[in-house]
């Protein structure tokens, strides 16, 4: 219901745009160049929402930067624009009613008027190829942060334990390519006892499927890894996501645990499945902590990393889906906090910890101040 809300809504602002485009600019060529930027547009809209799932479609064959201007211009070019025209509407109803009218001093020149129309009416446009041309140069760029997290009752055989989180592949129209064998290098890289996926293996087509299968196929753990999903995996199709994965050899736990043995501690790994809505998620808690096996280290996977609030006796906790809040204006102010409780990096309440990364992969192309990342993380005896 949301992702139609979402796509009603860019669609009539493409709509205006391209109405107010076409009354208002002066010359015929800048009409012609209006209407084709819109008419591509919403043909490329209309091709992700319909492209999704079945055999490979013209969509996917278009260079990245297109895919990047078409997120950038519907996401954060026409939902501000269509306030910015809604609030201009409002303030020109009060002028009407209270019957003001512009004076001869307000009404510039015929050249300066067509000047300020044709740049006003061509910024957003520009606006979305510059963000795009920005994101294209972070697009295959990733950090590997390295955290250590004490933990009060981590048993001594797993103190020194390393843990390579990667999640929020995206793997898809952003997330493709030499990027990902990248990923799969410095990760493998890392020769860490575990690791966690902690979901969005995919972005919202299975068809980028068999390319994230081979990632997680190339990856190299010590002891073991392990997955649970994300809500872009569940986008396309849920059911063959999770046939697919099997056959492909994703090691997902959803709503299932995995109990294995690192230096003679039985660790337990838990996988949470999406839940939408804390009422969903506070019911999946309870179903997979009741699986808990008493004799083993717990280590809960949860892709969403307000789980966390649940789970008081798992003493840690691996979470992603937050991108580090995308776009950030530094540490603590952005859209992270704005959106999430957690959104990057440890989080600790007595006897417990969180850890939230920033994601390897992009579903959208520009990222500020919060790198994409894989994470080493140390367990240490507090």
């Amino acid at each position: 219901m949301i992702f139609y809300f979402i796509f009603g809504t860019v669609i009539l602002g493409d709509a205006l745009w391209l109405a107010m485009a076409l009354r208002r600019l002066p010359r015929m060529w800048m009409r012609i160049a209006a209407f084709l930027w819109g008419a591509a547009q919403i043909s490329a809209l209309v091709a992700i929402s319909l492209g999704r799932g079945g055999s490979p479609t013209f969509y996917d064959g278009l260079p990245r930067w297109v895919h990047s201007t078409v997120l950038i211009w519907h996401l954060i070019i026409v939902l501000p624009w269509l306030l910015i025209q809604f609030a201009r509407g409002i303030v020109a109803l009060a002028r009407r009613l209270t019957l003001q009218r512009p004076t001869t001093a307000d009404v510039p020149s015929i050249s300066r008027r067509d000047f300020i129309t044709a740049a006003a009416t061509f910024a957003p446009p520009m606006l979305s190829f510059g963000a795009s041309a920005l994101g294209e140069t972070q697009l295959d760029d990733f950090r590997v942060r390295r955290l250590t997290v004490p933990l009060a009752e981590l048993p001594a055989a797993l103190d020194g334990v390393t843990i390579a989180q990667v999640t929020d592949l995206h793997a898809g129209r952003l997330t493709r390519g030499k990027v990902m064998e990248r990923i799969v290098e410095e990760t493998n890289r890392l020769d860490a006892d575990i690791i966690a996926l902690t979901g969005d293996l995919i972005n919202d087509s299975l068809r980028a499927m068999p390319a994230a299968l081979e990632l997680v196929r190339g990856l190299r753990a010590r002891s073991v890894i392990a997955s649970c999903e994300g809500n872009h995996d569940l986008i396309d199709n849920p059911r063959e996501f999770y046939r697919q994965a099997e056959i492909g050899g994703l090691p997902l736990l959803r709503d299932e645990s995995a109990t294995i043995t690192i230096r003679g501690q039985r660790v337990q790994i838990l996988g949470l499945p999406w839940a939408r809505g804390a009422t969903q998620m506070s019911a999946a808690t309870r179903a997979l902590l009741a699986k808990r096996d008493p004799a083993a280290w717990p280590l809960l996977l949860a892709h969403h990393p307000h789980a966390w609030d649940l789970v008081e006796d798992i003493p840690l906790t691996l979470s992603g889906h937050t991108h580090g809040g995308q776009l950030m204006v530094n540490e603590a102010l952005g859209a992270g906090p704005m959106v999430f409780r957690y959104w990057s990096g440890v989080y600790t309440k007595p006897d417990r910890a969180l850890v939230v990364s920033n994601g390897v992969g992009n579903w959208f192309p520009v990222r500020i101040s919060a790198p994409a990342e894989i994470l080493h993380i140390t367990l240490k005896r507090a």
